[in-house]
């Protein structure tokens, strides 16, 4: 199943210059049965990313644009009156998929962001009160501009805690920019894209994941962590328990991916701002003195000592 995972991660490749790290840390989300938010400013190749993964990987894949005229029930679906039955019939909305993108997600009101949320977390959508089942996998992947963009609003805490982690693809280098300008004459990068899994594949490498074995040591080193960010003098509100079971499944990811049987310290911090650095705020004080989330994180990954495994 290794070779699957690189062959997923080489395609992507093709339409995603310079980005090795982001792409194998969307894998490893997907592959820890989580959701994946990607902030970044307009035009660097967020939605390029997700379209390459959906052609890598043979899931039923849909895509909205969310602007403030989208309803919750374009997201979710709605019940109709069958004129010829009088029976009520489902009709299914865009979220029910394998792989679902939710393009500029912060621009659309907070009703029809919080449609996603039992999707996101249950893995079902309930309309009418009749709940309809998701099909395994299931993956949200939402772009969003940075906040304070023109038309953007905040997403609630309790929708940032559904995303497994939260990536930003930034800037490309100058040589690979290069070579983006060069991919884009003449053709389109995602057409070279092909299929190189499919959903039982992606299914069989979850449940290698959810195997990975962790020690009681290494448990205590998560929890240790969140304990931190909770008292923290610059963090008015730290990792929740779900934070924590986030780190804990992404942390069984890197393992897997670096072909490991069991997690080790150094997986825990190659994800741990992107599992946490969305779920804390800082505090009034901070926030003055220009302390971001990334710098308060910063000092408590320094400060909590991982334990040394024999």
């Amino acid at each position: 199943m290794y070779n699957k995972a690189l062959a997923i991660i080489n395609e992507v490749r093709k339409a995603v210059v310079g980005k090795d790290n982001i792409i194998a840390k969307i894998l490893m989300a997907i592959l820890a049965q989580g959701h994946i938010l990607l902030e970044d400013c307009p035009g660097v190749g967020k939605t390029t990313m997700v379209l390459a993964f959906s052609k890598a990987l043979d899931l039923s894949y849909k895509r909205m644009q969310f602007t403030p005229e989208i309803l919750p029930g374009d997201v979710v679906g709605y019940t109709v009156i069958n004129r010829e039955t009088g029976v009520q019939e489902y009709r299914p909305g865009a979220a029910l998929c394998n792989l679902f993108l939710a393009d500029e997600i912060n621009r659309t009101s907070s009703k029809t962001q919080s449609a996603l949320l039992e999707a996101m977390e249950e893995g079902s959508i309930t309309v009418d009160g009749v709940t309809h089942i998701i099909p395994r996998p299931y993956t949200v992947i939402a772009t969003q501009n940075p906040i304070g963009s023109t038309g953007t609003q905040l997403l609630p805490e309790s929708q940032m805690d559904r995303f497994i982690i939260k990536l930003s693809i930034g800037y490309p280098k100058i040589a690979d920019e290069v070579r983006i300008l060069k991919q884009k004459q003449g053709s389109n990068p995602l057409d070279s894209v092909t299929k190189v899994a499919d959903k039982n594949d992606i299914i069989q490498m979850q449940k290698a994941v959810e195997n990975i074995y962790i020690a009681d040591e290494v448990y205590e080193y998560i929890a240790r962590l969140a304990a931190a960010t909770r008292n923290h003098s610059m963090i008015k509100m730290g990792a929740s328990p779900r934070a924590s079971i986030a780190l804990a499944r992404m942390s069984r990811a890197a393992a897997w991916v670096s072909r490991r049987e069991y997690v080790v310290p150094e997986d825990i911090q190659n994800v741990f701002f992107d599992v946490f650095e969305h779920r804390v705020l800082v505090n009034a004080r901070a926030g003055i003195n220009g302390t971001t989330a990334h710098f308060a994180l910063e000092d408590v990954i320094k400060n909590v000592q991982p334990p040394r495994l024999s």
